[in-house]
């Protein structure tokens, strides 16, 4: 299973949100690139690139950050409230491998699946849940539907890959939403999931790859929780 360090970025500088906002990151003297060598020598594969400017605005930003990071040679997955063609494309053009496509996209449902037709195994969709309802962070948006909803559609349209995010956990350290992974595994069997929000250990490194999932995204604990990224990978790599 793939680890993917998390690197979030407002203004050009390592960020994290703390009640809704966004709040600088001290680690790496606050340089995302200096994250992604440390990130890359600790042996990952893949990044996962978040521009909270566009998640905030919903405006495409300066994403040379992108760029810089993919010619270290590591793969990127893009994120950050992406939701339109352009936005996707723009990510492409950056560096990115592969796209998030923001959860609130899925309140458009013809420009999902021309999106997934279009991008295909470029392009990753997003669902952020708020226990079992869609709820796209920092729109202000009501649940758009129930996440077994979501995952029939999808199933049904091609989606190449999953990025379930459960939002009450995103910063907390509080470990991963296990049984509603189990329950997106069961309900969209063959559409890879890669899986955020809570991932703070080792051991819960483990339990995510114990259920399947291709990837686990990991952000707050390698900065100020204490992770290990390099156990981190041990702990999701069969034995």
């Amino acid at each position: 299973m793939l680890v993917i360090p998390a690197i979030d970025v407002s203004g050009g500088r390592l960020a994290r949100l703390r009640a809704g906002e966004r709040v600088p990151v001290d680690a790496f003297d606050g340089d995302p690139l200096e994250a992604a060598h440390a990130f890359k020598a600790a042996g990952a594969a893949w990044v996962h690139a978040v521009d909270m400017d566009q998640a905030f605005t919903g405006v495409v930003s300066d994403l040379s950050f992108i760029s810089r990071i993919a010619d270290l040679g590591v793969s990127v997955q893009a994120s950050g409230g992406i939701a339109t063609t352009g936005a996707v494309r723009a990510a492409l053009d950056a560096g990115a491998t592969r796209v998030v496509l923001g959860s609130v996209a899925l309140a458009d449902r013809q420009f999902v699946e021309d999106a997934v037709e279009t991008f295909g195994e470029s392009l990753c969709v997003g669902l952020e849940a708020d226990g079992e309802a869609i709820r796209p962070r920092g729109t202000g948006l009501q649940a758009l539907m129930d996440l077994p909803e979501a995952l029939r559609w999808l199933a049904t349209v091609g989606a190449a890959r999953l990025v379930f995010t459960q939002v009450r956990a995103v910063g907390g350290l509080s470990g991963p939403d296990i049984a509603t992974l189990r329950s997106i595994m069961a309900l969209a069997p063959g559409i890879p999931v890669v899986a955020a929000g809570g991932i703070s250990t080792a051991a819960d490194v483990s339990m995510v790859a114990r259920e399947g999932a291709e990837g686990a995204v990991v952000g707050r604990a390698l900065y100020e929780g204490g992770l290990d990224l390099g156990e981190a990978i041990a702990a999701g790599t069969p034995t």
